[in-house]
């Protein structure tokens, strides 16, 4: 809940050096994962969607932000997770998939979009406003004017719709927002070749200051102080299989100047492959909220690839009721047919374009998880390796996270299991990050 959010604030400006990690996916296997490691280490959860991803049309999930939430919170009680320990985030809340329409419609559009979130219950909210609309200059930068009103006009809406939601629901939490302009494209990447600014303390200075006059302006004191996140470039990206890695000496002139902000920290995006040093740096030096999502599914992915293999080393298409999985061949296949997801993402040739579509760490893949095709072919992975026996000898070779897991007894080789078990992994590092005394 926000509290939580407003704690983990305060804990950070009295010097500790605390944070929290955001996963921002809809996986349900990921989500699944999410939850258990923080169950196991009695941590919070905050979950986030993204404005393309869910919203008032459904976005490419098919949900809305009340179906969203109502999926999460149905997972929570099948795993027993305490719903007071779950924060459900809104990213990239503005018109981020209205770029081709003029201001008035896409700031429409922006408006309930934010208004359902927070009918929804979710309670961090990040505001962006920082592209350009059809009726902007498109060869001049938008303005940190423009930008802040717009993001003060999505708060005003934001704080209308709490004040209405507690009409009805008395204990519902008031929302904390994220702010900020320098803000990547979510799930993007850069390539090897493009250079990374790190933001500026003056940029900082300046956008705080620009949205401060323009949130009190609108009357919205309060809510300014419940601004608990500034979006900020520490320096950190990925690509297909690059990864720009945190430095903090680099940074250092950006989060020195946290010391003049009492009441926020930053938010680093992209945080995805990361060392888990490198992300541990990130939290001390007062990046606190750390964002993630490819990195998750991709492990996801690595590790039905694993589990395929295991499944082609001990069966034949005889040995099996329903046939083999052929899970990577039905995956490709439906990328091939429905290139949208990947096209504008990946170049080079067709050998290039074979392995981005199976390795890169953008994991365009995961959009294609939910496809009919590839789901049945997942499930019936999952079933035949439910009834066949994995030698540890085989399970180590492919899955050494789970195979350890497996024989120290914390789970057991259920396929589901062995599979977040290896997410799992990836979450340990944030969790490492996050936790002062963690190991």
């Amino acid at each position: 809940m926000s509290s939580l959010m407003i704690d983990m604030v305060r804990k950070q400006k009295q010097g500790q050096a605390v944070g929290i990690y955001s996963a921002c996916t809809a996986n349900e296997i990921v989500l699944r994962s999410v939850l258990q490691r923080a169950l196991a280490c009695d941590q919070p959860a905050l979950i986030e969607a993204t404005a393309n991803q869910v919203d008032q049309n459904g976005g490419y999930t098919g949900m809305k932000p009340a179906d969203f939430a109502a999926y999460v919170y149905n997972l929570a009680d099948e795993m027993s997770f305490p719903k007071e320990r779950l924060i459900l985030g809104g990213d990239h809340l503005g018109p981020l998939t209205r770029t081709s329409q003029s201001e008035e419609q896409a700031m429409a559009y922006a408006d309930e979009l934010v208004r359902q979130y927070v009918l929804a219950g979710f309670t961090k909210i990040h505001l962006d406003t920082s592209m350009r609309l059809a009726d902007d200059d498109q060869h001049a930068r938008l303005s940190d004017e423009v930008i802040a009103a717009r993001g003060a006009r999505l708060c005003k809406v934001a704080e209308d719709t709490w004040q209405e939601l507690k009409k009805v629901k008395p204990e519902v939490e008031q929302p904390v927002y994220i702010i900020g302009s320098e803000v990547p494209i979510p799930g993007g990447a850069q390539s090897a070749e493009e250079s990374i600014s790190v933001t500026t303390p003056e940029d900082c200075r300046t956008t705080l200051t620009t949205f401060e006059d323009k949130f009190r302006s609108l009357g919205l004191d309060s809510a300014w102080e419940r601004v608990i996140g500034l979006v900020v470039q520490p320096g950190v990206e990925f690509g297909d299989s690059e990864v720009h890695e945190y430095d903090r000496k680099k940074a250092a002139e950006l989060t020195a100047s946290l010391k003049d902000w009492q009441q926020g920290v930053f938010e680093g995006h992209s945080t995805d492959y990361q060392t888990p040093q490198g992300l541990r740096e990130m939290v001390e030096d007062g990046i606190a909220i750390l964002k993630v999502g490819p990195a998750l599914t991709f492990a996801l992915r690595e590790a039905l690839f694993a589990l395929e293999a295991i499944e082609r080393e001990l069966l034949t298409a005889e040995d099996a009721p329903g046939g083999l999985s052929d899970f990577r061949a039905v995956l490709e296949k439906q990328m091939l047919a429905n290139p949208g997801n990947w096209q504008k993402h990946y170049h080079g040739d067709s050998k290039q374009l074979a392995f981005a579509r199976a390795y890169s760490f953008s994991d365009r893949a995961r959009y294609y998880l939910p496809d009919p095709e590839v789901d049945a072919s997942i499930r019936r992975l999952f079933t035949n390796m439910s009834q066949n026996k994995i030698p540890l000898s085989i399970l180590s070779q492919y899955m050494p996270w789970s195979y350890q897991a497996h024989r120290a007894g914390r789970i057991s080789a259920a396929p589901e299991q062995l599979i977040m078990e290896h997410i799992g992994h990836y979450i340990d590092e944030y969790l490492y990050a996050v936790i002062p005394d963690s190991k």
